[in-house]
C-alpha cells in the first residue's frame, strides 16, 4: 500500500527481514587544572599521524537507505517460524508498538534508526537483503542494538558495506517520485565495526533459543545525538514486578498491518516476574538474562506490546536501557509478553565495546583491539605499535616527543579516536591531544588543550576510563602526600569538581589502568608495591565520592621480575582488558584478562616480543 504525503513524497510499506522469535572547576582547584589551548611559550609534540575516516559518502547513505524503504517489493524470507501465530506470514517479520502514541525526538534524542540494504551484485531482486532495526546512542560513536540485528539467518551481514545508521530524528526517511531521499533533518553515519554479545547463536534462536541477543555497531564518525546510558552490571531494582518502563521504535502499529509508524512511538509498559514470563514461555525464556514486559490482550485494543520493527530499540527504566527488544509470540496473541534482552547480565561486556578505540583506526585497520604508544629514550621520537592478538606488529612514528616525561592513552571525548595526555616535563603542565573532525567530517587536524598547571609533583597520572559510573572518562592523580584525586570527565576534555579517594597511594611504584578487569562494566585499578612487589586490584564502584574504589584486593604476589607496566585495554580482542609487563633485559609479557577478581584476575602470561628496553614511556 502506498500512502501519498505532503509534498508529493510517497512512504512505502516496510517489510521487515529479521524474525521476531519466538561547570566548570572548584574555586579550590582551578589553579591546578584548568582549560585553555596550548601557549606558543611550550613546545607541544606534533603527532604525524592521522585517523582514516573511510566513511561513504552522504549520497551512497541515502543510497542504502532508499533500498531498505523499498525493500517491501522483495521481502527476505526467514525460516524462523516457531514463535508466530498459526496462519501468520513469515516474510519478512521483525520484532515490534501498538499501543501508545507518537513522540518526540527531544523526549528519546539517542534513539537511532538502523537501515540495511544488500542487493547481492546482481540484477534480481528477488535475492536482496532489506530491512530496518531500531538502536540507542549509547556513546558519540556507539549504537546498541540487538544480535539479531547484526546476524541471522546463519549470515553476518555486513554493516559496513550495506549500512546506514540515522540519527536526530522522530521520522522515518521518505524518498520522493525522483528518488531523492528526505532525512528530515536527520544525520545518517556510516559503521565501521560490528559486534556482538559472545554466546548469540542465530541458529538457536531458529529451535526456540534467543540467549545473549545484544549486538554494538561502532560509526565511522561521531554522532551529534545525546547519549542514553545503561542500568549497571547486576542492577535488580529496575526489574522489579510492576515496574513501569517505556519502550520506543518505529515499529507496526497494527498486528492487521505491517506499516511501519513515520513517526517515533512510545508506549508505557509493566514489566513481569521472572516466574511470570517462564511460565509463559517455558525454557525459551532464561531468568536473569531476559525480561519481558507489556499486555497482549488477542486484538489492537488494550495490547501494549513491541511489535515488528522495533528490533534492537531500548526499553527504558529509570532514564536507563533496562533491556533491548528481542522477541516475542507475535505482537498481541493474548497471554503473551514482549521479550528484552536483560541488560544488567551484560551491561559489563557492553561497556566493553564502548571504551574500546584503537590506535590503529589512524592506518586504516579499526579493528577493536587496543595499541600501544611508546617512546624510544635514545631519539624521543613516539610510535605505534598495533596489537595482532597476541603480539604486536612493526612500529609506525608518530612524530619527536621530547620535552615529555608521561604520554598516556584515552578518548576523554568519546569521539571513537585515540586521545593523548603528556605532561611537560619543564613546567608540569598537562595537556590533552584530540584529533578535530573539519566541518566536512572528511578530515582533521590535531587540537592541543591545557587541562592542568603545574603538576610537577604529581606522582602518579592515570586515565582508566569510566570510574564515576557515568559513561565518561575521568582523570585521576596522587600528590606528593600520596591522596588521590579524581577529577570527573565531562565528555569534552573538561571536568568536574575533584574529590580524594584514599591516601597513601605513594607506597606503590606502579598504579595503571585502562578498562574493566572484573566484568563488571566499570575501570579499575591495578597497583604494585615498593618492595614486596605484590600486585593489588582496585575496583571501581560507579559512585562519585569516596568509595569510588573499593578496598584493595591482592591479586598476584612479588612480581619482582619485571621494571614497567602497561594497561591500555584489550590487547587480544576478547573484551577483558588485558595488562602488560616488561622485564629488564626487555621482554615485554601480555597478561590477558580473565574478568575475574581473584588471583585468576590473568591467565598465563605470552611473550609478545623482545627488545622493548629501548623504550621509556609507555602510553
Amino acid at each position: 500500500m502506498t500512502t501519498t504525503q505532503s509534498g508529493g513524497r510517497h512512504r512505502r510499506r516496510i517489510r521487515i527481514a529479521l524474525p521476531v522469535a519466538a561547570a566548570g572547576v572548584a574555586a579550590a582547584v582551578a589553579a591546578a587544572l584548568m582549560t585553555s589551548s596550548a601557549g606558543a611559550a611550550t613546545a607541544v609534540p606534533n603527532p604525524t599521524a592521522e585517523p582514516v575516516i573511510g566513511s561513504p559518502s552522504l549520497s551512497t547513505l541515502e543510497k542504502r537507505i532508499a533500498g531498505a524503504l523499498a525493500g517491501d517489493d522483495t521481502p527476505v524470507r526467514t525460516t524462523e517460524k516457531s514463535s508466530l501465530s498459526s496462519g501468520t506470514s513469515t516474510s519478512g517479520i521483525d520484532p515490534k508498538i501498538i499501543g501508545g502514541g507518537e513522540t518526540t525526538i527531544s523526549t528519546a534524542p539517542w534513539m537511532a534508526q538502523l537501515w540495511y540494504h544488500d542487493d547481492r551484485s546482481t540484477p534480481e531482486a528477488d535475492d536482496d537483503v532489506s530491512f530496518f532495526c531500531g538502536g540507542a546512542v549509547v556513546a558519540p560513536t556507539k549504537i546498541l542494538t540487538a544480535a539479531h540485528c547484526l546476524r541471522n539467518d546463519n549470515r553476518n551481514y555486513d554493516w559496513q558495506a550495506h549500512g546506514a545508521v540515522v540519527t536526530g530524528t522522530a521520522q522515518l526517511p521518505t524518498t520522493d517520485s525522483t528518488g531523492t531521499t528526505d532525512l528530515h533533518g536527520g544525520q545518517a553515519t556510516a559503521v565501521l565495526r560490528q559486534w556482538w554479545q559472545w554466546g548469540y547463536d542465530p541458529v538457536d534462536r531458529e529451535v526456540g533459543r534467543y540467549e545473549s541477543d545484544l549486538g554494538m555497531l561502532t560509526l565511522a564518525v561521531p554522532v551529534k545525538a545525546t547519549p542514553i546510558r545503561m542500568v549497571a552490571h547486576g542492577d535488580t531494582a529496575s526489574y522489579a514486578a510492576g515496574t513501569q518502563a517505556k519502550v520506543y521504535g518505529w515499529g507496526r502499529t497494527s498486528s492487521t498491518s505491517q506499516d511501519l509508524s513515520q513517526t517515533l512511538r512510545t508506549a508505557t509498559l509493566t514489566l513481569r516476574s521472572d516466574s511470570t514470563c517462564a511460565g509463559v514461555y517455558d525454557v525459551a525464556y532464561v531468568p536473569g538474562r531476559m525480561v519481558c514486559a507489556g499486555t497482549q490482550s488477542g486484538s489492537d485494543t488494550g495490547t501494549s506490546a513491541a511489535c515488528n520493527g522495533d528490533s534492537g530499540g531500548p526499553l527504558v527504566v529509570g532514564g536507563r536501557i533496562a533491556g533491548v527488544v528481542s522477541w516475542g509470540r507475535n505482537c498481541v496473541e493474548k497471554g503473551y509478553y514482549s521479550v528484552f534482552t536483560r541488560m544488567s547480565a551484560y551491561a559489563g561486556s557492553a561497556y566493553r565495546q564502548i571504551d574500546d578505540t584503537n590506535l590503529s583506526t589512524f592506518n586504516g585497520r579499526a579493528d577493536g583491539k587496543a595499541d600501544i604508544f611508546v617512546r624510544e629514550s635514545a631519539t624521543k621520537t613516539g610510535y605505534e605499535k598495533d596489537s595482532n592478538g597476541s603480539s604486536f606488529g612493526a612500529r609506525a612514528s608518530w612524530g619527536n616527543w621530547s620535552g615529555v616525561n608521561l604520554v598516556l592513552q584515552t578518548d576523554l571525548d568519546r569521539d571513537g579516536y585515540q586521545d593523548l595526555i603528556y605532561r611537560v616535563s619543564s613546567t608540569g603542565d598537562v595537556y590533552w591531544e584530540h584529533f578535530v573532525l573539519n566541518s566536512a567530517r572528511t578530515g582533521g587536524s590535531w587540537t592541543d588543550t591545557k587541562i592542568a598547571t603545574g603538576w610537577k609533583t604529581r606522582t602518579r597520572i592515570i586515565v582508566p576510563g569510566d570510574v564515576t559510573g557515568d559513561y565518561l572518562p575521568d582523570l585521576l592523580s596522587v600528590d606528593s602526600g600520596g591522596t588521590m584525586w579524581i577529577y570527573p570527565g565531562k565528555g569534552n576534555g573538561t571536568f568536574g569538581s575533584r574529590f580524594s579517594v584514599r591516601t597513601g597511594w605513594n607506597q606503590y611504584n606502579s598504579v595503571r589502568g585502562h578498562g574493566d578487569f572484573t566484568g563488571d562494566g566499570r575501570a579499575d585499578l591495578l597497583a604494585r608495591q615498593s618492595g614486596t612487589g605484590d600486585l593489588y586490584l582496585y575496583k571501581s564502584t560507579g559512585k562519585a565520592g569516596s568509595e569510588a574504589l573499593s578496598s584493595r584486593i591482592k591479586v598476584r604476589s612479588a612480581w619482582t621480575g619485571y621494571n614497567a607496566f602497561d594497561a591500555v585495554g584489550d590487547i587480544s580482542g576478547d573484551g577483558n582488558a588485558d595488562f602488560l609487563a616488561r622485564t629488564p633485559g626487555g621482554t615485554l609479557y601480555l597478561y590477558k584478562g580473565t574478568a575475574k577478581a581473584t588471583s585468576e584476575i590473568f591467565a598465563p602470561r605470552v611473550s609478545v616480543g623482545t627488545g622493548f628496553q629501548q623504550y621509556d614511556i609507555w602510553g
